[in-house]
């Protein structure tokens, strides 16, 4: 800030024409990542759940409809990294890319990270000046595990008063603290692990939501899809999808599941409500330093809701204490991905397409409250910045072999010009696959055969036209197998066959609603080994 008014007075004391020769202040930059969080899941995209910090970003700034992620936790992290698909980037290692905080420290960027890190190596290790945070891929929201970092060294969780959405606020605070000191502008990238289980809210969180949900997801479902029709949120009207055959009706199931399924999305919603309120908390600290106007904020999520009902431990405890862990209910994430079909890990709607709220008042250029229907990508993150930022992107750096970006930058989105096209959107996440061009979705469910729909005129992917339209199908099929083997580079063991003829979609992690909560085993997973 001093810099910045000394900077002023330099250019008054000259006079209009230096002035007017001026550069502009380069923006601060926040991303905030969180993890696991459905479409509908924010008060802005159709939720019941209270986000008035986020909706707020919303209503000021502009909203993305078609913001697609890779439908898996580490991947995404990748691509939004590097500009780059997973393969591509070297996975995990990161060898043929470069990150965002390596390509801004360049630009004389304070890069700073915490939170959920799911990479090789240490963010320090890949350009972040400061970090806090765990570089696991889930961890107990209490107690931690043994991966927290501070600045590249282990950092032992205190065994009382410690919360990870909370801690990653406090420590983002104090290196922005440490940025004003440089008097350089800053690059904070805020990656939450809610809320991803374990369902483990703070008391006050979860007492908030419960009883809330007593209704049941056939209810929920339908106020979430009323509400995302009153905001207007989709270009043309949408069919939501029908509940699935492997969710029952709410009115079906026992009072024992329905009193374990209600507890369970009150936890859901306590630890969203935890997200809002840290960012608001972070958002006042911007305004106190006078940062807000000139900070473009990007909130994105990593894919849609998880479907994986998985180990429990204290069912019949509450989720705020430590030593509970609830997993995931497949009921809740139909409903937290309304109005598509299907979850984490598929490339339907359902798993890629999640919340993308940008807010930056003294660049954007758009109404507020702007809703942007043209399809985006994690991709398009690193060029965007780099764009804003002035920096180059490298084509050489030390100790690996670059790839080139796959992202187009949304420089052009920000300032309200047309974005008609964009090169196809490649999606692959194990033998879940897709592709994205234009109106055009290529889509397959764990290898079944390829489907094929106009999301023009169907975004929740009911009607298949994979028969009707076999030259459009197959054209795309073409380009997706292109892009795996020339871009991504992809394994061969990813690059095999679908299935000719289709089968039931199935998963053997999806909750089993033929027993009753609590009760050890299940008929789906005894099928499936």
């Amino acid at each position: 800030m001093k810099k910045t008014l000394a900077l002023l007075a330099a250019i008054l004391l000259a006079g209009p024409a230096a002035m007017h020769a001026a550069e502009p202040e380069k923006p601060n930059i926040l991303l905030v990542l969180a993890d696991d969080l459905g479409f509908s899941d924010l008060g802005c995209y159709g939720s019941e759940i209270q986000t008035p910090n986020l909706d707020r970003l919303a209503t000021d700034g502009l909203r993305f409809t078609q913001f697609y992620n890779t439908a898996k936790c580490h991947s995404s992290r990748i691509s939004l990294m590097t500009g780059q698909y997973a393969f591509q980037a070297g996975n995990t290692a990161l060898t043929r890319a470069v990150t965002s905080a390596e390509v801004l420290g360049q630009a004389g960027y304070f890069t700073a990270m915490t939170g959920k890190w799911h990479l090789g190596k240490q963010p320090t290790d890949f350009g972040f000046h400061r970090y806090f945070g765990h570089l696991s891929g889930a961890c107990n929201y209490y107690r931690g595990d043994k991966t927290f970092r501070l600045n590249g060294q282990p950092w032992p969780v205190p065994q009382q008063g410690f919360y990870t959405t909370v801690a990653d606020v406090d420590f983002a605070l104090k290196f922005l603290a440490e940025a004003r000191a440089a008097e350089k502008p800053w690059f904070l990238y805020v990656a939450f692990n809610a809320p991803h289980a374990p369902l483990q809210p703070l008391e006050q969180d979860y007492k908030k939501y419960l009883g809330r949900y007593g209704p049941g997801w056939d209810v929920i479902r339908t106020a979430r899809v009323k509400k995302q029709v009153q905001l207007g949120l989709f270009a043309k009207p949408v069919q939501p999808c029908p509940r699935p055959d492997h969710i029952p009706a709410w009115d079906s199931l026992t009072p024992a599941r329905k009193n374990w399924e209600s507890r369970r999305m009150a936890a859901y919603a306590g630890l969203i409500d935890r997200i809002d309120q840290e960012l608001g908390r972070l958002f006042a600290d911007l305004k106190q330093a006078g940062e807000f106007d000139n900070t473009l904020i990007l909130f994105v999520s990593d894919n849609g809701a998880c479907p994986y009902d998985r180990r429990h431990v204290g069912m019949d405890k509450e989720p705020y204490q430590p030593s509970t862990t609830w997993s995931d209910s497949t009921g809740w994430a139909w409903v937290r991905n309304s109005p598509f079909r299907f979850y984490k890990q598929n490339q339907f709607e359902g798993g890629i397409a999640t919340p993308a709220i940008v807010h930056w008042p003294a660049g954007l250029k758009t109404k507020a409250g702007a809703l942007v229907h043209c399809p985006a990508h994690l991709v398009d993150v690193l060029p965007t910045l780099a764009e804003l930022a002035g920096a180059t992107l490298p084509k050489q750096w030390p100790g690996r072999e670059l790839e080139p970006v796959s992202g187009v930058s949304l420089v052009p989105v920000l300032k309200g010009q047309p974005f008609d096209h964009r090169p196809p959107i490649h999606l692959l996440y194990g033998s879940d696959r897709g592709l994205r061009d234009g109106d055009w979705k290529l889509v397959s469910f764990r290898s079944h055969p390829w489907e094929l729909y106009n999301l023009a005129d169907d975004r929740t992917e009911l009607h298949n036209l994979a028969v009707e339209k076999p030259e459009i199908r197959d054209r795309l099929v073409k380009v997706w197998h292109e892009m795996a083997e020339n871009v991504l580079h992809a394994p061969q063991k990813a690059l095999g066959p679908v299935a000719a003829t289709p089968s039931p979609y199935q998963n053997p992690e999806w909750t089993d609603f033929s027993r009753e909560p609590g009760e050890s085993g299940s008929k789906r997973q005894k099928q499936a080994r």
